[in-house]
This record gives structure tokens, sequence and C-alpha cells, in this order.
């Protein structure tokens, strides 16, 4: 299961962030403030978003609304110590589905994650995407330009596979870094630009030149 963490106090965030990898297997990608928790959100796919409500750069609540606003719909489980009727109330009405009260069990904190996950919030990812005449499929790992295979190594595969399911968006480095890499990787931001670099060679072969565009100082997106 893939996670998104936003909690800006380091000791907690590493706690839990160790425990969902480590004791559960689950992917993480952790964040420190609002702001980024609502680009990472939007820029890839999670199950489940664990949110604090109090965040440099847009609270818990404010990142919360903004998101369903924009559409969407993985499961969002709030952190926060405002322990009121009417703190749990606003946080709920903000677009969360579960709320968990500072401090907490880690026990606990995985017994909600499992309840959210069996009610399946998430959008089920497409086994194929389509691009004009190129068609990926995520079961074959595969990638077809009308009938000709274009052969990729496995993390070429997932790098086109994220570009191509954030069309339009820009992605950074960093969040290239960790949904492909893994966010305890030694790999550098140079391995993304290579593998990049591999990428477009394979697609110029099929006249796919232009379809990965970079951002300079920021990351790649891939356009339509």
């Amino acid at each position: 299961m893939n996670i998104l963490l936003a909690e800006d106090d380091l000791q907690l965030g590493e706690l839990i962030s160790f425990m969902l990898k480590k004791k559960e297997g689950y992917k993480v990608d952790w964040v420190m403030e609002g702001a980024d928790a609502y680009e990472y959100a939007l820029a890839a796919h999670y199950e489940i978003l664990i949110l604090d409500w109090m965040m440099p750069k847009g609270d818990g609540v404010e990142v919360c609304r903004r998101l369903r606003k924009k559409g969407y719909s993985g499961a969002i489980l709030m952190l926060t110590a405002k322990d009121t009727v009417q703190n749990r109330i606003e946080g709920l009405d903000s677009g969360a589905d579960d709320y968990l009260i500072k401090p907490f069990e880690i026990e606990e904190l995985l017994a909600r994650l499992r309840a959210l996950s069996r009610r399946n919030y998430a959008p089920i990812k497409e086994e194929e995407i389509h691009l004009l005449d190129m068609v990926l499929n995520r079961t074959s790992q595969t990638v077809f330009q009308d009938d000709q295979e274009i052969q990729l190594s496995p993390r070429e595969f997932q790098l086109l596979d994220l570009l191509l399911q954030n069309r339009g968006q820009v992605l950074p480095r960093e969040l290239i870094l960790d949904r492909i890499w893994g966010y305890d990787t030694d790999v550098s931001i140079k391995t993304i630009d290579a593998t990049v670099k591999l990428l477009r060679k394979k697609l110029g072969q099929f006249g796919k030149h232009d379809m990965i565009q970079s951002i300079r100082g920021v990351g790649y997106k891939c356009e339509n």
C-alpha cells in the first residue's frame, strides 16, 4: 500500500515512517509542509494520506479541503492534538475520513489504516494507459508503439508509467526519486536525469522525442 505521510514533527514522522515501512511493508513518502502534501497527493497515486493538522505552509484542514475540492478521492486520516468535539467535527467536515488524537499508540494508527484500506476509497489504477498510438500495460509491464514493443528497463517503465499517470503535471525530481527508487535510497538526483535521458532515447526511435519535457530546476512532465 502506498501512503503519503504529512507530519512536521521530526521524531514522530521518523517513527511513523519506520513502523509503516518495516512493520507493515508499506511504501511511504514523507513530507513536512502542507504545500508539499497537497502537491504530492495530486501528483502520485496514494491509497491513504496521513495528514497532520498543524503544519507550516498550509494546515491539515486547509489541505484536506483543497484536495477534496480538487477531486482527490483517496482516504485521509487526520492527526491532531485538538481534541474537542468541535475540532473533530471541523476535521471530518473538511473531508477527512478518520481522526486520530495525539498522543496515540502506533498499533491504533496501524489498525485505523487497515480499516481505511478495506473501505477502498482510492481510485483503481487502469491496467492500460493509451496515449495516441502508444499503449502502456501495467500487467505485462510492456509498452507498444503501434504493434512494435519499446524495450524498457524496469526503472524506465516505472518512470514512464509515473509520468503518463500525471500527464500535464510537473513532477519534482525529489518526488520521482521517492516514488521509483524509494525514500531510503542512496541513489542521487543525477540518476533520475540519466534514466530520463535513456528513456527519451528509446522513445525517440519511435518519434516521441518531445514527450518528456524538462522543467529547469524542478523536474519533468509528460505532455499529450
